[in-house]
């Protein structure tokens, strides 16, 4: 019992000199805060570890004037990549623009013609009516002709087919066929169905008599 009351009683000494006297070389100070370290608790240990990460993590993180920053200086100064990607999209919607406008006319033109086509054997007869005299004078039958043909003509209608000019396989449908020492290619000898046009579609062909070379 004495010599334990003893032992525990004794002071404990730390050698503090930086000179090893058994070496004589100057003691690192990292040795004593390594076994401090080592002598800590593995649950210290993971606390400053974890605390270490935060801090990292903190420097890490992006304020919102870290963002707004960066974002005008890409605004300024836009990288290749950008550019790349700027150019694309407005080449895209330039091809969507157009797409839609083609197909918006195609529409149109499909709606007026699906409209007008209803109104053609009444534009025949009036060309009848006009070959036969009944369109002379000032009557109110030809005053509601003009008009009707007037409004017509306002949505795109565009009638052809006139003696004489060259036959047009693309345009006039041939019914006869007449051979004449007066003409020298194929020519439309009288048009007993006027052709239509509405914009660039061709509505109805032309129904002709046609002069070929003899």
């Amino acid at each position: 019992m004495t010599d334990e009351n003893q032992n525990q009683d004794e002071p404990i000494i730390r050698d503090k000199r930086r000179i090893d006297p058994e070496t004589g070389e100057v003691r690192q100070p990292q040795a004593e805060g390594a076994d401090a370290a080592a002598s800590a608790s593995p649950e210290a240990t993971d606390a400053e570890a974890a605390d270490a990460d935060t801090v990292a993590e903190a420097d890490e993180e992006l304020t919102v004037d870290d963002i707004l920053n960066a974002a005008q200086a890409e605004v300024e100064d836009p990288s290749a990549e950008h550019l790349a990607d700027l150019k694309r999209v407005t080449a895209e919607y330039a091809n969507y623009r157009k797409r839609t406008e083609a197909n918006r006319e195609v529409e149109r033109e499909r709606a007026i013609g699906a409209t007008v086509a209803v109104l053609l054997p009444v534009l025949d007869d009036l060309d009848r009516a006009e070959k036969h005299g009944d369109l002379e004078g000032d009557t109110p039958f030809v005053t509601i002709a003009a008009k009707l043909r007037a409004s017509v003509e306002k949505l795109g209608l565009a009638k052809f087919g006139e003696v004489g000019e060259p036959f047009d396989p693309q345009r006039h449908e041939a019914i006869f066929q007449q051979h004449s020492d007066e003409v020298e290619v194929d020519t439309v000898a009288d048009v007993v169905e006027t052709g239509y046009l509405l914009g660039g579609t061709l509505l109805r062909a032309a129904k002709v008599v046609v002069k070929t070379p003899a």
